[in-house]
């Protein structure tokens, strides 16, 4: 059996590149008949689905350049039957850096989690590394300053891995910590560029500090992300999470795969979720392996720690 997509321009379609990758993981034949693709293959629904994939690609193509990484999340969402709600999804940019790189949710998981962060005083985000966890949460902060809906940031994580050896660091407290906080910084220097981001940080507009310097403050008029949260421990999170005041909008974002706490110590992160599930105001959002964004390699590195784990029973997320 057989159905044909007609009337396109196959030489100037990217997507009749990736034919070798649609056909394997869709389980299709793919043929370019003149200006049609012809797709065959015995399973109906397997062909509506490899037709909706290339539908889709044909369609964000003519928009912008596609990856190997883009082209396997639409097939991934063609064998869920996702397609449709990922194009309702739209291609709105919620923040444009100064260098006029646009920021938006490349992926389903990350539109949700955006979503989450507009709706909710509190979100409460796990996900491996390369879902745009911290990236994205950072940029609704600045968004929300800029905007002036809070008068300040303040970012913070565990310095769980200097622990007690933070003292013999060289330095003031403040060369002591930043190489703990240089993800955020990072992030930070291209939502606002050097300049900017130095001037905000100096008012005391933008904080950046360890999770330690949190305890006994009040944290009013401010949008706070904890990053890293899989290394506080139960304590800690109950302490953080109790700081949060008025006018206050807070995001916590955590891997589970990359908790550092003593073997035995319960990961604050996954203590607060089972807590926290059901309380007014507190949106979860856990982010997959399909909604990785940096180079494809990630993804497939990920998956392959995964698949030793779950073969192992674990080496890592314990209590």
């Amino acid at each position: 059996m057989s159905e044909r997509i007609d009337n396109l321009n196959t030489a100037d379609l990217a997507v009749v590149n990736y034919f070798d990758r649609i056909s394997r993981k869709l389980d299709v034949t793919l043929e370019v008949d003149g200006s049609s693709i012809v797709i065959d293959g015995d399973d109906g629904l397997k062909r509506l689905r490899a037709r909706e994939c290339i539908e889709a690609l044909v369609m964000f193509a003519q928009k912008e350049d596609i990856d190997a990484r883009f082209v396997d999340y639409v097939i991934y969402l063609a064998s869920c039957g996702k397609i449709e709600e990922f194009i309702s999804m739209g291609d709105e940019v919620f923040y444009m850096t100064p260098t006029g790189r646009p920021v938006k949710a490349k992926t389903l998981g990350q539109q949700f989690y955006i979503d989450a962060l507009r709706r909710s005083e509190l979100v409460i985000c796990s996900g491996p590394a390369g879902t745009g966890k911290t990236f994205l949460g950072v940029a609704m902060a600045v968004k929300a300053f800029r905007n002036r809906e809070v008068s300040r940031i303040i970012l913070t994580r565990p310095a769980i891995e200097a622990g007690e050896r933070l003292g013999f660091l060289p330095g003031d407290i403040e060369e002591k910590v930043n190489p703990y906080m240089r993800p955020i910084y990072d992030a930070l220097e291209v939502l606002l560029g050097q300049e900017l981001f130095d001037r905000y940080y100096e008012k005391g507009l933008i904080e950046v500090s360890p999770l330690a310097f949190m305890r006994g403050r009040n944290l009013d008029d401010c949008f706070v992300l904890l990053d890293e949260a899989q290394n506080t421990t139960s304590e800690q999170m109950k302490m953080f999470l109790t700081r949060l005041g008025l006018n206050c909008k807070a995001c916590v974002c955590g891997d589970y795969t990359q908790i550092d706490l003593p073997r035995g110590v319960k990961s604050g992160l996954a203590d607060c979720v089972s807590v926290l599930e059901d309380v007014e105001g507190i949106s979860i959002v856990n982010l997959s392996d399909t909604d990785i964004v940096r180079n494809s390699l990630v993804q497939r590195i990920v998956n392959a720690y995964n698949k030793r784990d779950k073969d192992t029973g674990g080496e890592n997320g314990h209590e």
